[in-house]
């Protein structure tokens, strides 16, 4: 039984973190139409101006650069790279998407070398007794930070103009112009916020009990988001809430009972989400809450 309750734990911690992900990879998706495969090495940028700053300005202070300068990076590449495309395919700028991935991670790959980084935060490896279950502080603070962010977005996207602006351009784009939403201006700040978002999710993700910052972080985030994205529905805030619940949880019980699951093949677990994700789209097509596309024929 107690097995039982720290994999829940564990796997609601882990769900938030997962949940706070996908919302940056939703966001741009949402605003753009852009499936932003360059998601992954934002994050990792986030998590490494952290590993790199925190020892010269403290560890807030990074985290306040880390905010700035994946924000930025994120906003030059919806803003001056992907306007200059803006008449290609959806899918042709998502493969633009991948490939600014690629350098983006190559460079700080190379960049990180075999330094061993860590983000300097201030839980360390400190652990936290709920009922006899001990839980990563870091696991802790990552779920309120994601709760927080989480909520204030949703509220944000409900009663702010800005929200109204993004739900408008996402769902009526051509009548969102007739009203004066300024389309631009709503793209771009996706991505800036996306780009915060990556950065704090990095913080989290590459701590306790992570080995720390390393070139394989970015590839290992978009594998968390990408899943969680589709299942709850990529033009889905909600969706991203509950798709990385369900990626969590999958994750961590099929990591916990891993012995029992012997018989699917070693290391089930890294792509039990996966597996629950074609399942559900086998049902629904456009994920749990994704808006189903309507052709007439």
């Amino acid at each position: 039984m107690n097995h039982f309750l720290t994999l829940v734990v564990n796997g609601l911690s882990l769900g938030c973190l997962d949940a706070l992900i996908a919302l940056g990879f939703v966001i741009v998706f949402k605003a753009t139409r852009v499936v932003n495969f360059a998601y992954g090495s934002l994050l990792l940028l986030g998590a490494y101006v952290i590993g790199r700053a925190h020892a010269a300005l403290g560890f807030a202070a990074a985290v306040l650069l880390a905010l700035v300068v994946t924000a930025a990076v994120a906003a030059l590449i919806g803003v001056v790279l992907l306007r200059r495309l803006r008449q290609a395919d959806p899918g042709a700028l998502a493969i633009v998407t991948l490939g600014v991935d690629i350098v983006l991670a190559t460079d700080l790959t190379r960049r990180i070398g075999t330094d061993l980084l860590t983000t300097g935060d201030p839980w360390g490896a400190e652990v936290v007794a709920l009922g006899g279950i001990q839980v990563p502080q870091t696991r802790v603070a990552a779920a309120v930070v994601a709760v927080v962010l989480v909520a204030g977005f949703l509220a944000v996207v409900k009663f702010t103009d800005w929200g109204i602006g993004l739900r408008a351009s996402a769902e009526r784009p051509a009548t969102a112009t007739l009203m004066g939403i300024r389309l631009r201006r709503v793209a771009a700040s996706a991505w800036v916020l996306a780009g915060g978002l990556a950065a704090i999710a990095g913080l989290f993700f590459t701590a306790f009990p992570s080995p720390g910052i390393t070139g394989g972080v970015g590839q290992a985030a978009l594998g968390a988001a990408v899943p969680a994205a589709v299942l709850g529905g990529l033009d889905s805030t909600t969706g991203a809430l509950i798709g990385g619940m369900a990626v969590g949880f999958t994750a961590t019980f099929a990591a916990g009972y891993q012995d029992q699951l012997a018989f699917l093949g070693r290391g089930f677990g890294a792509v039990a989400p996966y597996v629950v994700m074609l399942l559900v789209l086998l049902v629904r097509p456009a994920g749990l809450f994704g808006s189903k596309e309507i052709t007439r024929v």
